[in-house]
């Protein structure tokens, strides 16, 4: 495609969410504008997956480059392959939708900010996904932090302000360790002109074995922060009990994905000795996380800060299934990245939703909600069902893969990780039984049931889960190709 449809998915966004913060007369339109702006960028993308050809889905396609600054050998540089086309389309179905979420009429004269960083958030979003150059993503990995401070810290709760400090330090951190890695590839790397291309690097790089190793740790601990990943994932609780429903919907939806998109995309494509040499450290880290998030889920009095541990549990699987050595699990890592966005966006929403009909986050608040409100607290459970992988759902067939993949190779991480599972049926079915069984509380009876906006928010995110579950094929096509040829870093043979 000669048309550079990847700038103009990263240009559109960000120019839209500007153009919202520049101009007043537009910020009482908030709700249209964004809504507008956010399917205009989802159309798009439907046009750019046309002009991409899934039997070739591992090779880069709709590529673009144009020399940035050659001197350093930044070039912007574009291409997505079956991944990276999921992740951008996940990002831009998401975002109408928390949009549409937000759109309640409460007044509030910071929305239109609020719309307005989202899209800006968005571009940075598509732009990660899409990068093919190393210093290019290691500036848009930094920049994103600008949006999703503002968005922590400005909207939310009475602690925001905390929470989205601790954000921000823990990404630094991150971000930090990371920068000396990528001014270790421009060291050590070929030079020239398109010298932090990928695939510039990917053939021409030939690093010592020390040396590789400590650039794969400085890319690794960024992107482990980011996922998150125990010990680094403090922060994701404190953020989501903190942020605005919409603001957690996108975190943990989308932007935490990057941390586990680098690690395919940068850790196993740069660096592949140094991958296999750490492998069994990060499964057992991997582990460590499904068991530790699974576990404090359980224990979780706060709803919002219950769904931010299942998704450090969550992200537990999806490494497993990167690093364990099987190209099985490996295409199960990269569905359950999809699956799980769509089921902890469905879950956020449903409980924001329920949230605003009891006016606090306590899981101890509510009870009997399901006589009072049975479309949320039916929705609740399908999305909950689906983040425990039920069959016929969406998390399902990629938690399965996951599994099988790692019970070849790896039988003791595949015992601990089916513990997992066990504890994860508890902080589901243990919450709803909480909420939304007996007799109804008080002070909650007068409760409406979801509206019809309310409701608009959710179906799709169902119908995704329910087709997922039942045609896996819509996204497997897409990542199969992609997890078979990263998976050749550290595969065991035959597996």
């Amino acid at each position: 495609m000669s048309f550079p449809i990847l700038t103009v998915l990263v240009v559109f966004p960000l120019l839209a969410g500007v153009l919202l913060w520049a101009v007043p007369p537009l910020r009482s339109k908030w709700r249209v504008y964004g809504i507008a702006v956010s399917l205009i960028e989802l159309v798009l993308v439907v046009w750019a997956a046309t002009s991409f050809d899934l039997a070739s889905a591992s090779a880069i396609q709709l590529t673009e480059q144009v020399p940035w600054i050659p001197a350093i050998g930044a070039s912007w540089a574009l291409g997505i392959n079956g991944l990276g086309l999921v992740m951008i389309a996940l990002a831009a179905f998401l975002v109408p939708i928390v949009i549409l979420a937000r759109a309640e009429g409460e007044g509030d004269s910071r929305d239109w900010l609020w719309v307005a960083l989202a899209l800006i958030l968005e571009a940075c979003m598509v732009l990660i996904f899409a990068a093919r150059d190393v210093l290019l993503f290691y500036i848009v990995f930094e920049a994103m932090l600008i949006p999703v401070y503002f968005l922590i810290g400005t909207f939310g709760g009475p602690n925001r302000k905390r929470a989205a400090l601790k954000f921000l330090l823990y990404s630094l951190a991150g971000g930090l360790i990371m920068l000396v890695g990528v001014v270790a590839l421009f060291a050590y790397g070929p030079g020239g002109e398109t010298a932090y291309l990928i695939d510039t690097l990917q053939s021409q790089l030939v690093l010592e074995p020390t040396a590789e190793k400590l650039i794969f740790i400085s890319f690794f601990i960024a992107f482990a922060i980011k996922a998150p990943m125990v010990p680094v994932h403090t922060w994701l609780p404190d953020t989501a009990q903190e942020a605005d429903t919409g603001t957690s919907t996108l975190l943990v939806g989308v932007l935490d994905k990057v941390g586990t998109f680098g690690m395919i995309a940068l850790c196993l494509a740069l660096f592949p000795n140094a991958s296999r040499w750490a492998a069994p450290v990060i499964v057992v880290l991997a582990v460590i996380s499904i068991l530790w998030g699974g576990l404090v889920a359980v224990a979780s009095k706060d709803f919002m800060r219950l769904v931010a541990m299942t998704s450090v549990s969550h992200f537990g699987f999806i490494v497993l299934g990167i690093y364990v050595g099987s190209a099985t699990a490996m295409t199960g890592a990269l569905i359950y990245m999809v699956a799980h966005g769509i089921s902890t966006a469905a879950l956020f929403l449903v409980l924001g939703f329920l949230k605003k009909r009891g006016a606090t986050q306590q899981i101890a608040a509510y009870r009997g909600m399901q006589r009072i409100t049975p479309v949320l607290a039916g929705l609740f459970l399908t999305a909950g069902l689906a983040s425990i992988a039920l069959p016929g759902l969406s998390g399902f067939v990629p938690e399965y893969l996951v599994l099988i993949g790692t019970f070849k190779v790896n039988w003791i991480a595949a015992a601990f990780a089916v513990l997992g599972v066990i504890i994860a049926a508890l902080y589901v079915l243990l919450p709803y039984q909480q909420m939304f069984t007996g007799p109804p509380e008080e002070g909650i009876q007068g409760a409406a049931d979801l509206d019809t906006r309310e409701k608009t928010v959710l179906a799709p995110l169902v119908v995704v889960m329910l087709l997922l579950g039942f045609v896996p094929g819509l996204v497997l096509d897409a990542v199969t190709p992609v997890a078979e040829t990263a998976a050749t870093t550290i595969q065991v043979e035959g597996r």
